[in-house]
């Protein structure tokens, strides 16, 4: 997706961020004769209420404090524009604002995340604000939502308490169904069409996500690993680690810890990579000392699960048209331990190094550009930032990127065309097309490719021949696969 960048910068009616030192505990702050009229005092010098002076507040929810409400209306101010990606807008921010606290920037970041998951009823509980344009309003009823209004302080409501309370008593049971599902009109209208039980998809899908690890087979055991998750260690305390319901590699938590630390995943024995997206390699299903093309390997997750299953042996080319996102792949590699990998940029489908290996592909796996519907979870401003007019542009796209990669395919090799999306239209719709113009490719069941790897999916029958994983049934991210042969004659 195109988007339009914009530099990072407070809306017009955000707080200017404190700036000098904070005075010593105890010592008063001393007047700053530069301070702009209106401007607010800096947060040292303003006088904290004690924890008690709220009987109604609920004593295990945070006390938001103005350093919360201030810098979460600012950012939401930025990220509320759909400028692009919230993931990255929010990295910035806080490398700017690297004086927060741990604690505060993560009840910043909850309540931003929360705020995207929950924009739609978001914007009908603040009418006639509006979210992007009120983004202080937007921050106090994001918390309220979260927390309660008593969590938060009378000093922070101040001419807002009315518009908070006032949003806070609205039925949301009368909001539009597409409101209710926290979606735009366009995907709800296409996801309710396709799903029957779209009404227990659309809560599911504006959830949190929990953080799945997959386990590198050529450095470590899933046993051994969860073992030591379940322990204390200097690196981390005892946590609730358990194996993933499908994947043999898998394992989830349902806590953010501070990953990158541990020595488990600085040595490579772990990668973040959810479970749909793991069981996508074993639809691969790559032998040793074969060849393998991942057609669209982007940051690399794919391809590091292949190659683990490979045994780090044959030899795995990484295609990917973004040569910064590949480069980033870099690390991880090496930290995995792989040598069968071969990272390559390339301009086009029709790029020499891929047309070069037209016919001599055993495997080959292509995860295609799509909507991503189905990572909405983590992913909540995509649904804002993603429209139809889009939408047909990556049809377009999906299909050229079959049609080449099919070519590299031998006699007898398997090809698996795969994406994160909900939606039909990018899923079944093109395989459908390219099994009408090829004829040399058939479907392969996934659900048995699956079983011969002792892997049971839930309701498999269902979306046969196809793989469907969905987050109110299989508690992952939404995913589709399909497993195409190319004939021998």
């Amino acid at each position: 997706m195109v988007t339009r960048k914009s530099p990072l910068r407070a809306p017009t009616k955000a707080r200017p961020q404190r700036t000098g030192p904070r005075p010593s505990r105890g010592e008063p702050p001393a007047r700053d004769a530069r301070r702009p009229h209106g401007a607010p005092a800096p947060h040292s010098a303003r006088p904290r209420p004690r924890e008690d002076d709220d009987p109604l507040r609920n004593p295990n929810e945070p006390r938001i404090t103005d350093v919360v409400v201030d810098h979460l209306s600012w950012l939401l101010g930025l990220v509320l524009q759909f400028d692009g990606p919230a993931d990255a807008i929010m990295s910035r921010f806080f490398k700017q604002h690297a004086l927060l606290g741990s604690r505060d920037r993560s009840l910043i970041a909850e309540a931003c995340f929360h705020a995207l998951r929950h924009y739609a009823t978001l914007k009908w509980l603040l009418q006639p604000a509006v979210a992007a344009r009120a983004p202080r309003l937007a921050a106090l009823v994001t918390l309220a939502r979260q927390y309660g209004i008593a969590a938060i302080s009378p000093r922070e409501l101040r001419g807002d308490e009315r518009a908070v309370r006032n949003a806070m008593s609205i039925d949301l049971s009368t909001a539009p169904g597409a409101v209710r599902a926290e979606l735009p009109l366009w995907l709800y209208s296409r996801i309710n069409e396709q799903y029957s039980d779209a009404e227990a998809l659309f809560p599911a899908m504006a959830s949190p996500a929990p953080l799945d690890l997959r386990v590198n087979g050529i450095k470590a055991h899933r046993d051994d690993v969860l073992a030591d998750l379940r322990a204390p260690t200097r690196e981390h305390a005892p946590t609730d680690a358990q194996p993933t319901r499908f994947s043999p590699e898998g394992i989830r938590l349902n806590e953010k810890p501070a990953l990158t630390r541990w020595s488990l995943y600085r040595d490579g024995q772990i990668e973040v990579q959810d479970e749909g997206s793991q069981l996508i390699a074993r639809l691969v299903a790559p032998r040793r000392g074969e060849m393998v093309v991942d057609f669209c390997a982007g940051a690399g997750g794919k391809t590091l699960a292949l190659g683990s299953l490979m045994r780090s042996s044959g030899r795995i080319y990484a295609f990917d048209i973004n040569a910064k996102r590949l480069a980033g792949f870099g690390p991880r590699l090496k930290r995995s331990g792989l040598s069968n990998v071969h990272p390559a940029a390339i301009h086009s489908e029709n790029d020499p190094k891929v047309k070069r290996l037209a016919g001599k592909i055993d495997r080959v796996l292509v995860d295609a550009p799509c909507s991503g519907s189905g990572t909405l979870r983590r992913n909540p401003d995509l649904k804002w930032r993603f429209d139809e007019t889009e939408l047909a542009r990556v049809n377009e796209v999906q299909a050229n990127v079959l049609r080449s990669a099919a070519r590299l395919v031998k006699p007898g090799g398997r090809l698996v065309y795969a994406t994160c999306s909900l939606l039909a239209s990018e899923n079944q719709e093109v395989i459908e097309t390219f099994l009408g113009e090829s004829p040399q490719f058939v479907v392969v069941a996934a659900a048995d490719v699956l079983g011969q790897q002792g892997i049971d999916i839930d309701q498999a029958d269902r979306f046969a021949p196809y793989f469907v994983m969905l987050p109110h049934l299989h508690g992952t991210d939404g995913f589709f696969a399909a497993v195409l042969e190319r004939r021998r004659d």
